[in-house]
C-alpha cells in the first residue's frame, strides 16, 4: 500500500535532480511558465465549455416546465455544490482568490493537486445550475495550483514557487477573460505579487501564452465585441467624472452587502442550513429578476447591441409597467440585489468568483446612468453601449479596489480601445471615492481566511 507514494516521490526526485543539473532556475522558470500558462489557457476554455454545456442542458431539459421548476435549480445548483465539496473533495475550495492572497501572505506556496482539477467541476454546478457569479476565482485558484505542482514536481525554490503561482493565477484569469495584460495586473494588484524582473516577466508570458491558447481553442475573437463612435471631448469630462463618483458610491454599497452577507454566512454552522439559505436568497432574487441568472455575460451582450429591454424580459415589472419607467426600476431591482445573489452564490456553499458581478452590475449601473442623464439631459447624445462598457471598469475599479486591472480587463475583453481614456477617468474616480470612503481591500473583508492556509 505503501508503494505508490514512494514511487511518486522517487518520481519527483528523479525530476527535481535532473532539473537541477542540467538547468538554472532563472533559465528554466520562463520555460515552465509557458507550460502553466498553455494548460491554465485550455483550462479555462474547457471551465467555459463545461458551465455553458450544464447549462443548455437545464434548460433544454426543462423548457417546458413551469416556472417554478426553473426556479427551483439555482437552490439545487448550491446544495450539489455543497454535497460535492464536503462529500467528495473534502476540502474547502470557494473563495480561491481569498485562499490565494492567504497563502502568499502567509509565504506558503503549496497547493493541493486535488485543486487543479476540483474547483473547476464544483464551478461547473454552481455557475451552470445558474449562480449568479462568476468562473474567474475557481480557474485563478486552479492555475495557481497548476503553477505550484508544476514547481513542486522540479524542485524549485520557494521563491519561484511563488512566482509560478502567481503566473498560473495570472494564466487563469487572463485565459477566461481574454485579458493578457488583466491577468498580469490581477497578479500584481490583487495578489500582490513582488515586483522582480523574473516575476514581472514570466507572469506576463504566462498570461499571454493562455490569452493565446484560449483564443486557439476558441477562435480569435472577444467573447463581448464592442465598437464604439464616441469622439471624446474635453467638454464631457465632467460627465464621466461624475459617473465615476456614482460608481464609486455604489462600489461601496456592493462591498458593504457582501461583506454583511458573509458575515451572517460564517455564522450558520450546518451547512445544509447555510446552503438552504443562501440558496433560497439566490432563487428569489432570480424569481424576481432573470437577469441574475448565472455570470450575466449575455445581458451584457444584449445590451453592447442595443437591446436594452432585455433586463425587464420576464421580470414583474414588465407586467404592470412598460418603457422607460419600467427600465428604470429594472436597473435598480438589479443594482440592489446582485450583491445578494452574488454573495449567496459565493458565501453559502457555492464555488464562484467575485469578478463576474461587478461586470455585470456596472453594466447595469452605466445603463441606468444613461437613462437617466437621456430623460434630465436629452440634448446630450450619450451612447448606451458606451456607458454600459464604462461601468463595467468603475465598479470593478471600486469594489475590488484594482484600478488598473479593471481598466484593462473591460478594454481587451471588449476590444474597444477607442474608450480607453474615458475608462481611465471613471476607474480612476471610482477608486478615490472608494478610498475615501473605506480603507479595506475587496479580499480582506474574510478575516477568517487569515488562518486557513
Amino acid at each position: 500500500m505503501d508503494t505508490q507514494p514512494d514511487t511518486h516521490n522517487r518520481i519527483i526526485n528523479s525530476l527535481s535532480n535532473w532539473r537541477a543539473k542540467h538547468f538554472n532556475e532563472n533559465f528554466f522558470v520562463p520555460i515552465l511558465a509557458v507550460f502553466v500558462g498553455i494548460v491554465t489557457g485550455f483550462f479555462a476554455f474547457l471551465l467555459k465549455r463545461m458551465i455553458a454545456g450544464v447549462s443548455h442542458w437545464l434548460h433544454t431539459t426543462f423548457s417546458g416546465e413551469i416556472q417554478w421548476v426553473m426556479i427551483l435549480i439555482p437552490l439545487i445548483g448550491i446544495l450539489l455544490t455543497g454535497i460535492f465539496v464536503r462529500y467528495i473533495v473534502r476540502f474547502d475550495i470557494t473563495h480561491g482568490v481569498s485562499k490565494l492572497i492567504s497563502k502568499l501572505n502567509n509565504k506558503v506556496y503549496t497547493i493541493k493537486a486535488r485543486i487543479m482539477a476540483a474547483p473547476m467541476l464544483a464551478s461547473s454546478i454552481t455557475l451552470g445550475f445558474g449562480g449568479s457569479a462568476g468562473s474567474e476565482g475557481p480557474i485563478a485558484y486552479t492555475g495557481a495550483a497548476i503553477g505550484s505542482n508544476f514547481a513542486k514536481i522540479f524542485g524549485l525554490t520557494p521563491q519561484m514557487m511563488m512566482v509560478l503561482v502567481g503566473c498560473g493565477a495570472a494564466a487563469g484569469i487572463a485565459g477566461i477573460y481574454k485579458s493578457p495584460i488583466g491577468g498580469f495586473l490581477f497578479a500584481l494588484e490583487v495578489l500582490r505579487l513582488e515586483l522582480t524582473t523574473i516575476s514581472v516577466i514570466t507572469v506576463l508570458l504566462s498570461a499571454i501564452v493562455a490569452v493565446m491558447t484560449t483564443y486557439l481553442c476558441s477562435g480569435y475573437s472577444s467573447d463581448l465585441p464592442f465598437s464604439s463612435d464616441l469622439i471624446f471631448s474635453p467638454s464631457i469630462m465632467p460627465l464621466f467624472i461624475v459617473f465615476g463618483i456614482f460608481c464609486g458610491l455604489y462600489s461601496f454599497y456592493y462591498s458593504s452587502i457582501m461583506q454583511g452577507m458573509d458575515k451572517r454566512y460564517n455564522k450558520i454552522k450546518n451547512p445544509w442550513l447555510k446552503n438552504l439559505y443562501g440558496g433560497t436568497i439566490l432563487a428569489v432574487s432570480i424569481y424576481l429578476f432573470p437577469s441574475l441568472y448565472g455570470e450575466g455575460y449575455n445581458i451584457i451582450g444584449n445590451l453592447f447591441s442595443g437591446d436594452i429591454y432585455s433586463v425587464v424580459d420576464n421580470t414583474l415589472i414588465s407586467r404592470f409597467i412598460g418603457g422607460i419607467p419600467a427600465l428604470i426600476i429594472a436597473c435598480v431591482g438589479l443594482l440592489l440585489l446582485k450583491c445578494f445573489a452574488a454573495s449567496a452564490s459565493n458565501g453559502a456553499g457555492g464555488v464562484a468568483g467575485d469578478f463576474a458581478p461587478t461586470l455585470f452590475a456596472g453594466s447595469i449601473a452605466g445603463l441606468l446612468f444613461a437613462l437617466i442623464v437621456k430623460s434630465l439631459l436629452p440634448q446630450l447624445d450619450l451612447p448606451f453601449g458606451d456607458m454600459v462598457l464604462l461601468g463595467m471598469g468603475g465598479v470593478m475599479a471600486g469594489a475590488i479596489r484594482a484600478p488598473m486591472m479593471a481598466l484593462f480587463l473591460t478594454i481587451e475583453m471588449t476590444g474597444c480601445y477607442s474608450l480607453f481614456f474615458p475608462d481611465l477617468i471613471v476607474c480612476g474616480v471610482s477608486f478615490g471615492v472608494i478610498r475615501l470612503l473605506s480603507n479595506r481591500d475587496y479580499f480582506e473583508r474574510r478575516s477568517f481566511f487569515k488562518k486557513i492556509l
